[in-house]
């Protein structure tokens, strides 16, 4: 799979929208990369979990896409699923720092 340039933005719970590059190979990846480099920077007042939106734009044509942070939680927590699929969860519950044993 190849990796895409990506442009990550969320806000934080003050309102203020981050965006970081990172390099990746899927959209869950790309969400991943975003929200862990942004979750490590003094300036994040914290991200809100549920509704808010994650965006990401592909950087070789530019794409621009938005994931529920609430759905992209759904799919990581998820079990099961294509080897491929699972192979995936596991890569970025790494990038998250969570358990991948799952």
């Amino acid at each position: 799979m190849p990796m895409r340039s990506c442009r990550v933005t969320v806000q934080d719970m003050d309102g203020v929208s981050h965006t970081v590059e990172v390099t990746a190979a899927t959209l869950y990846e790309a969400v991943a990369q975003g929200l862990a480099a942004i979750r490590g920077n003094d300036w994040v007042a914290g991200i809100a979990q549920g509704l808010n939106a994650v965006k990401v734009s592909v950087a070789d044509v530019r794409v621009e896409h938005e994931v529920k942070l609430m759905d992209f939680t759904k799919w990581v927590d998820r079990t099961g699923g294509s080897p491929r699929e699972m192979s995936d969860r596991q890569r970025i519950r790494a990038i998250l720092g969570m358990p991948v044993g799952r």
